[in-house]
């Protein structure tokens, strides 16, 4: 059987091919992740979310409200925290007005039973409008995380039907501060009054419908104040529907300590390329009192900066960078040898390759809620939701509870796909394309025609989906479902 030691501690040696370095010539680290860590005694957190249409304004807006769909009173995510070991006891009310606006919650990267996963028809019935819906269970990982609903995704996210959701518990030796960095598009008009229409027949079939407005944690370019020489921890977070970035920070060491929110043995930071619903955990170590640390996107023509972050007061730290390693992730390790063999293809249809190849707008509407007109993407040559996502197709795979698989997740298109597994993490062993550091994750990006080589164990039953997680693409057939039993 593979080791932890052997698949997950080699992440420091491959990290300084795979991401060519930091600020300071790309050194490595040698401190082993620390103890899993032991969660402490039960204990119930209650959460209530009304998902409801709310006038709300963010700094990026300009001054203006807009009708953001939101769990609570407030334009951001809402933030909750939990130390591990405790129970989320979470009550859903759907305040959404629209006819037929149904809701519920998909704990993504949460490693969950399946009956709270929060896809609506493969585990649950959708809560309607004026229905509520309870939830409850205790995350088994520590980490970064986040929550959105499953059903017309790409409106819903994109008018803000989102949360976030830590774990603590996995840093024995604590970091100097904490901070979130939020990252996503919004889709408005030139006077940023109003939303543009959050998915195109034209972007379903490409790279998707970009956002007209960048921000981080509701602000175009923020500028946040930090403690100076200080060991600071920076919670990445990607909820855009659509947009890949290829984070960078300039004006300081940074090195990233977990992927997903599972911890990965620290490798220094060049860039780091992050799909929709994908998560970073990068340290920095700030600059003297004045200085400034930038984050950029590195995946334009022209890097595009997107938060700053100015060190404030006397020295926290001394001596050498060398991030703190967090608790390891308790991730049940594959056996490799007897793994068994599956092929993942993801794929456009005929009329997926007719719209990428054609110009010019679509003007063509994509249906109803959860009601795909068109099937353009395709896993294992089959699409879904086709006629409607309460239309389940047969399973892409049936596995045997218990048994380690090891996937090749084979992108033939000439687009970029964030795959999304629910119920499990992947262990990634190495792409075709790239060097990789051994890492887990709920979320991998496939790049334009290359192979990803992932393994994991089946160990949590039920019926799981897989799926891209640039929304339209899932919205228009690149989704499907497996059972573990």
């Amino acid at each position: 059987m593979i080791s932890r030691r052997s698949l997950l501690l080699g992440a420091a040696g491959f990290a300084g091919a795979a991401l060519v370095g930091n600020a300071s010539g790309g050194r490595a680290y040698a401190r082993p992740l620390a103890p899993v860590a032991t969660p402490g005694a039960e204990k119930a957190v209650r959460l209530d979310l009304v998902a409801k249409e709310r006038s709300l304004a963010l700094p990026c807006f300009d001054g203006h409200d807009l009708p953001l769909w939101t769990f609570a009173d407030q334009g951001l995510p809402p933030v909750v925290r939990l130390n591990l070991g405790d129970r989320l006891d979470t009550h859903l009310v759907n305040g959404l007005t629209r006819p037929g606006e149904h809701v519920s919650i998909h704990w993504h990267g949460i490693r969950l039973p399946n009956d709270q996963d929060g896809v609506p028809y493969l585990v649950q019935p959708p809560v309607e409008p004026g229905q509520s819906y309870d939830y409850s269970f205790v995350p088994p990982d520590t980490g970064t995380f986040f929550f959105h609903t499953h059903c017309n995704t790409v409106e819903q996210l994109g008018r803000g039907l989102a949360g976030i959701l830590i774990i603590d518990g996995d840093a024995p030796e604590p970091y100097d501060d904490d901070q979130l960095v939020v990252m996503r598009d919004w889709r408005l008009d030139e006077a940023r009054t109003g939303f543009l229409p959050f998915l195109t027949l034209e972007g379903a079939g490409r790279a998707g419908t970009f956002g007209t407005v960048r921000s981080v944690n509701g602000i175009t370019n923020p500028l946040v104040e930090v403690p100076a020489v200080a060991d600071v921890r920076l919670r990445v977070i990607n909820v855009d529907a659509t947009r890949i970035s290829e984070i960078g920070f300039e004006g300081a060491e940074a090195a990233v300590v977990a992927i997903d929110g599972l911890a990965c043995p620290p490798f220094p930071l060049r860039s780091w390329k992050m799909g929709p619903a994908m998560r970073a955990d990068v340290v920095i170590r700030t600059p003297a009192d004045g200085g400034t640390v930038t984050l950029f996107d590195y995946f334009a023509a022209k890097p595009v900066p997107l938060a700053r972050f100015v060190a404030k007061g006397a020295p926290r730290r001394q001596g050498d960078f060398d991030p703190a390693p967090l608790a390891a992730a308790r991730i049940p390790m594959p056996d490799i040898d007897g793994a068994g063999r599956l092929t993942m293809t993801f794929s456009a249809t005929a009329t997926g390759a007719s719209v990428a190849a054609a110009t010019g707008d679509d003007g063509l509407p994509l249906g109803p809620l959860c009601l795909s007109a068109a099937s353009l993407w395709s896993i294992n040559k089959s699409s879904w939701p086709g006629q409607g996502m309460d239309q389940l197709p047969p399973p892409l795979l049936q596995l045997q509870r218990g048994r380690s698989y090891r996937m090749q997740l084979k992108n033939l298109t000439p687009q970029m796909h964030p795959i999304h597994i629910h119920g499990h993490s992947w262990t990634v062993i190495g792409s075709n394309k790239r060097v990789l550091p051994p890492h887990h994750a709920d979320t991998v990006l496939l790049l334009p025609k290359e192979t990803l080589d992932v393994a994991f164990v089946a160990d949590n039953p039920g019926r799981w989906m897989l799926h891209c997680h640039i929304i339209e693409h899932q919205e228009t057939g690149m989704m499907g479902w497996y059972e573990v039993s």
